[in-house]
């Protein structure tokens, strides 16, 4: 399946923008055979991990953006103009089906969306296990920036070097994901980072 999405069929690839644009990050901290920062999820990924959830049980596509965020501690958020394409096309290949559910679409995989999934149930597993390490990471910055100390038997010292480094690693992601942004955009962007700095150098 992975293949055959990754270059072909009306949805091949998909645009990125915030929510109403890109995921949150699409780019990602280093984990072993996982996400790098800067690499995008690709559309045969997306599809991959829309199956996966869809097998668990049905979704409505705005319910598939929530349990993605949820599943990767909000590290990861597709925008419905990434989730509604996907579904769109895993319907039209057979893998999905939708169904009226008052004025939204409810979807559920099928048997041969099931057959596609588990001939790369290790991807799927690959990338859910990666969500949920960086999930991890991301819970270990949110401690930090709300003061919460580290977790019983865990070194403090270490704790707070480490969640220093996903934060950094985070700041890097999120940059990366503005190339290209307007003039003031990046004006905005600018003076986040130079009050972040004047507040770690007074420190």
């Amino acid at each position: 399946m992975r293949d055959s999405h990754r270059h072909g069929g009306p949805h091949g690839h998909h645009g990125h923008g915030r929510h109403g644009g890109p995921g949150r990050f699409e780019g990602g901290f280093a984990s072993p055979g996982g996400f790098r920062a800067g690499r995008k999820l690709s559309s045969a990924d997306l599809q991959l991990l829309i199956l996966a959830l869809l097998a668990r049980q049905p979704a409505h596509g705005y319910e598939l953006i929530r349990t993605i965020e949820d599943v990767s501690g909000g590290f990861y958020v597709p925008s419905p103009g990434m989730i509604y394409p996907a579904l769109t096309y895993l319907a039209e290949i057979g893998h999905a089906t939708a169904e009226l559910d008052g004025n939204k679409k409810l979807f559920r995989i099928t048997d041969t969306g099931r057959a596609a999934l588990e001939a790369d149930r290790a991807g799927a597993d690959r990338i859910l296990d990666d969500f949920a390490r960086i999930g991890a990471k991301m819970d270990a910055v949110r401690d930090v920036i709300e003061g919460r100390g580290p977790a019983s038997g865990e070194d403090p010292e270490a704790h707070g070097h480490h969640a220093l480094e996903i934060a950094r690693q985070a700041i890097k992601a999120s940059l990366f994901n503005k190339r290209g942004c307007s003039p003031q955009e990046a004006t905005r962007l600018a003076d986040i980072l130079r009050r972040a700095v004047e507040e770690i150098n007074r420190g």
